[in-house]
């Protein structure tokens, strides 16, 4: 918690308490289904929340933005990003039930009233949305098949609307396909060797009638 609270020094008592109750609720629902490896769970807040939230270092979202979040697993990055942005909606998807129990039990926890959960395949979805997150689901171009056709027309936040992709090495094979793709170096906003070699990659991607 202290490394939250020195990255994002203006959160809401209420936020506090919220980041604050994750780790008991994921300790506990971990003991029950491995959603998290059990070697990462007591680095829960360095190597899940804070990388989670390295998305909001890149561009804090905008109220009444939605935001898709596709093989959330627990919940990352998707429950602490909304914490983070309670005025922004988020619909966080994984095609295994049991994971996507979790994260309906912890949104409902800590009460967060714009966090929707469900078991679907990303190629189902239907919708648009101003970004789609995801922590390194698979690689970039079976990713952007899948959510293509899901991108919103109007733009309203500073970066175009398109992709916000956790990931960490080198990426430049990954990337060759897309020229406009933004790699920033999560270690220039987080003092911890754990975000050495890992990104936030951004792709903007044109809306698709």
């Amino acid at each position: 918690m202290e490394e939250i609270l020195s990255c994002f020094p203006d959160l809401s008592e209420l936020q506090k308490e919220q980041f604050n109750k994750l780790g008991a609720l994921y300790q506990d629902w971990n003991a029950k289904i491995n959603v998290i490896s059990r070697k990462d769970i007591d680095a829960l807040y360095t190597n899940h929340v804070l990388h989670s939230l390295a998305i909001a270092k890149i561009q804090r979202f905008e109220a009444g933005a939605y935001v898709l979040d596709v093989g959330t697993g627990g919940g990352f990055p998707g429950i602490p990003l909304a914490i983070l942005f309670p005025d922004t909606r988020f619909y966080l998807i994984d095609v295994i039930l049991k994971k996507i129990n979790v994260v309906k039990a912890v949104a409902q926890a800590l009460d967060l009233k714009n966090v929707k959960a469900e078991q679907i395949r990303a190629e189902n979805v239907k919708g648009d949305y101003d970004f789609i997150i995801s922590r390194a689901v698979t690689n970039m171009p079976d990713f952007v098949f899948w959510i293509k056709d899901k991108i919103k027309k109007q733009q309203k936040h500073e970066l175009k609307n398109g992709i916000l992709y956790l990931k960490g090495g080198d990426l430049k094979d990954e990337l060759k396909d897309f020229p406009k793709a933004t790699e920033y170096n999560i270690a220039e906003f987080f003092d911890n060797d754990f975000f050495e070699t890992k990104k936030v990659v951004h792709v903007p991607l044109r809306f698709k009638a």
